[in-house]
């Protein structure tokens, strides 16, 4: 019997026409990326996309092709690429004074940390500002030495915190951390994720569970004193992880019992981007010592920042610390734009609306597709974790690849995470609407589909082939 075609899914209309290219061809580009510049850097693609505009939600490349961008940026397009108004404020700002630093006054740096404050906790109402959140952790793990005189972080396993030697020995995962990191004084406890966690029980056991390794991990690897506890409220490069919503607090209990600070890592978790709170610690219930963030503060700008008590800041003053770009105006013009467009543009409940129309979508794709083990995250800070097998749990990591390669010939541009590559990571500029939605589901349908459809061929022809090699 025949079957119908089914229709190729289609981008919801967008009015912004991108400017004709007039630049070095993709092939060009990847010549001299190739020759000139660290090998290191890597690309997602099989053929690596050349992008050369960007208007809120979308990408364009050199031939003008659109895509849905549900990675934002690695998730630091908050309110959208080349959003009008922080696109003039850093014009406005540029045209005027494109640098000085801190030790001349300058207005936007004093308003960017009272902005800041008005959307902490009481109390937690100095920053000092970075350029990125490598640096703000970096930043933020040598106060709470300075201010508990201790010298032992707690992190968690499949956590990011950056690349600096410092942070790097804070990230939990092999595959970013190398043999030359300073490790002194930082240590892993157990993910609370419920989907790997090597405790059994439900979420809320498990959480506690995972707090409980917190107080042994300290008991046996420490003084018994400990400087911090650093945490991300939703692991972001780990896949979306998060523990159940005890877990946070438990944690926060082990570890100020200990003599040490709490300090979340708001880098990708900020803004917002959650959906029912601005900051990520507030859907458990907890207020952190000291935050850190980046990212979405600029909007793609660098910019990062520390915010905490006053009496925790003050442990910088007995040295002098500096950093030269950090307060720079024109990034704290865009971050002040940035703040504005997020309330007056109501980002966080559509990042809560929308959000949860995706994560509903997910959960039915789920239902449909053998490949999808676990969705999980809150507003639009999504994971997909794929899998070969819901039993063994056995990650599906070309499958992965595979997926994205399909979707990005689709028209949606994802990112990947987890420890194996196996989780779609979807963190898209806030300004997402239902209609992206429902196209990015419709392309992910399509997608898991065709890959489940390429693997159920292969397994006959394996099938075929012992048969073949039995006779």
């Amino acid at each position: 019997m025949a079957t119908t075609a089914r229709a190729k899914p289609t981008l919801p209309p967008c009015t912004h026409q991108p400017r004709p290219y007039r630049g070095p061809s993709r092939a060009e580009v990847l010549a001299l990326r190739r020759q000139y510049t660290n090998p290191a850097i890597f690309t997602l693609y099989r053929d690596p996309l050349l992008i050369v505009e960007g208007h809120m939600q979308y990408l364009f490349d050199e031939t003008g092709r659109r895509y849905l961008d549900l990675f934002a940026g690695i998730v630091t397009v908050s309110v959208g690429h080349c959003h009008p108004r922080v696109t003039q404020a850093m014009q406005d700002q540029l045209a005027t004074l494109a640098h000085t630093t801190t030790i001349y006054l300058h207005p936007n740096f004093a308003r960017m940390a009272a902005k800041l404050a008005s959307r902490m906790p009481p109390g937690l109402d100095v920053t000092y500002f970075t350029n990125s959140g490598s640096e703000a952790n970096d930043l933020a793990m040598l106060m709470a030495r300075a201010y508990t005189g201790n010298q032992d972080v707690i992190a968690v396993r499949n956590s990011y915190h950056g690349g600096s030697p410092t942070t790097m020995a804070a990230t939990s995962h092999h595959t970013w951390k190398y043999p030359q990191q300073v490790n002194t004084g930082v240590h892993h406890a157990i993910c609370p994720d419920p989907y790997r966690s090597p405790f059994v029980g439900t979420p809320d056991q498990i959480a506690t569970k995972s707090a409980e390794d917190i107080r042994e991990l300290i008991r046996y690897s420490t003084p018994g004193r400990i400087a911090a506890f650093l945490a991300e409220p939703i692991q972001g490069v780990g896949g979306a992880t998060h523990g159940a919503p005890n877990y946070l607090r438990e944690a926060y209990a082990v570890a100020r019992a200990h003599g040490g600070l709490c300090i979340a890592d708001e880098v990708q978790t900020g803004f917002g981007r959650t959906g029912e709170h601005y900051w990520g610690f507030q859907n458990f219930g907890v207020v952190p010592d000291i935050v850190t963030m980046a990212k979405g503060i600029g909007n793609g700008a660098p910019l990062g920042a520390v915010t905490t008590r006053r009496e925790i800041a003050e442990t910088l003053t007995q040295r002098i610390h500096f950093n030269t770009y950090g307060g720079n105006p024109v990034s704290m013009a865009a971050g002040l734009a940035v703040l504005d467009a997020i309330e007056e543009d109501g980002l966080q409940q559509n990042a809560k609306t929308v959000g949860t129309r995706f994560r509903n979508g997910l959960l039915e794709l789920q239902r449909r597709h053998c490949l999808i083990g676990d969705v999980r995250g809150m507003g639009l800070m999504l994971g997909v974790e794929l899998v070969r097998d819901r039993g063994t749990k056995e990650p599906a990591k070309e499958e992965t690849l595979a997926i994205m390669e399909h979707a990005r010939e689709l028209g949606v541009l994802l990112g990947k995470g987890g420890l194996d590559g196996n989780v779609l990571r979807i963190k898209p500029p806030m300004c997402l609407t239902a209609a992206d939605v429902d196209f990015a589901l419709e392309v992910l349908d399509v997608a898991l589909g065709r890959v489940e459809s390429e693997r159920r061929e292969r397994l006959r022809e394996d099938i075929g082939e012992t048969t073949g090699r039995q006779r």
